[in-house]
């Protein structure tokens, strides 16, 4: 039997051991949901080592991609393309990726564009000589309006290659630009309606480019659609590699947004 000044002490060691095992108790969770979210970390990134793909841009700074500091910036994890009343432009630039001249691959991305906005996103291509930033090559295009995002445009070339739902071919024959498209491109199937596939495109928001280049077969996607569809055959004008870049165009102010840049190179 303990004596009756014995019960307060046994009391307080009662209470300190539940306090302790609380602690353990809080603790070992705290431990497990530390573990759990370091386990989804590692899972995530390890599924995107799995996929090939690496981010080409940090998200914080444009170390590696080279252009006009007065139109492109770095804004809330993501590379920012502004023309305002003041630095309205004389001919279109782009902001270039330095880390290389990919030949087959897949590139990812994420943009956002104001409706009066035009840009596009540049592969396979050269620097233009005479223009500060300027670029020639193959462009999946990207408008605010959507009457082009998805095509393929040739910058500083031979202009449209297949307009938002064409598959084409450019066949090894002579042509010239004719209303804004190369005059021998012959389109041989539909990889849908173009209305239909603008639809699928959300305006002022959000949306995820995927492009797709492998020999001479050019592939567009917008939101997991296909949006266009290129086998080039013209030896005398095609690119096999070159540099990437994204553009701000020519025209009234506007802003453009490029996010989670992601680049697979195949074999």
């Amino acid at each position: 039997m303990l004596a009756k000044n014995a019960l307060p002490f046994v009391h307080s060691i009662l209470i300190g051991s539940v306090v302790i095992a609380a602690a353990c108790n809080s603790g070992n969770s705290q431990i497990k949901e530390e573990a759990a979210v370091t386990e989804t970390i590692t899972a995530a990134t390890t599924d995107t080592d799995k996929d090939g793909f690496k981010s080409i841009f940090d998200g914080k700074t444009l170390k590696g991609w080279e252009g006009d500091s007065v139109h492109w910036s770095v804004e809330d994890g993501a590379i920012v393309g502004t023309v305002t009343p003041e630095t309205l432009l004389k001919t279109n630039t782009f902001l270039v990726w330095k880390g290389g001249e990919p030949k087959d691959f897949e590139l990812k991305a994420e943009f956002k564009i104001a409706a009066t906005g035009n840009s596009g996103i540049n592969y396979r291509s050269e620097m233009f000589p005479g223009v500060p930033h300027g670029m020639k090559g193959y462009q999946a295009d990207i408008d605010g309006a959507n009457r082009y995002t998805g095509q393929n445009y040739e910058e500083r070339g031979r202009t449209t290659l297949a307009y938002r739902g064409q598959k084409t071919t450019i066949p090894n024959a002579p042509g010239q630009p004719e209303k804004n498209a190369w005059s021998a491109m012959v389109v041989d199937g539909s990889v849908g309606n173009s209305d239909s596939l603008k639809a699928l495109i959300k305006a002022e928001d959000w949306n995820q480019v995927h492009i797709i280049a492998k020999g001479n077969h050019l592939q567009h996607f917008v939101n997991g659609a296909l949006m266009s569809d290129v086998t080039d055959n013209d030896p005398a004008h095609s690119k096999a590699s070159g540099l990437i870049g994204v553009q701000v165009h020519v025209g009234p102010p506007m802003t453009v947004r490029y996010r989670n840049i992601q680049l697979k190179e195949l074999k």
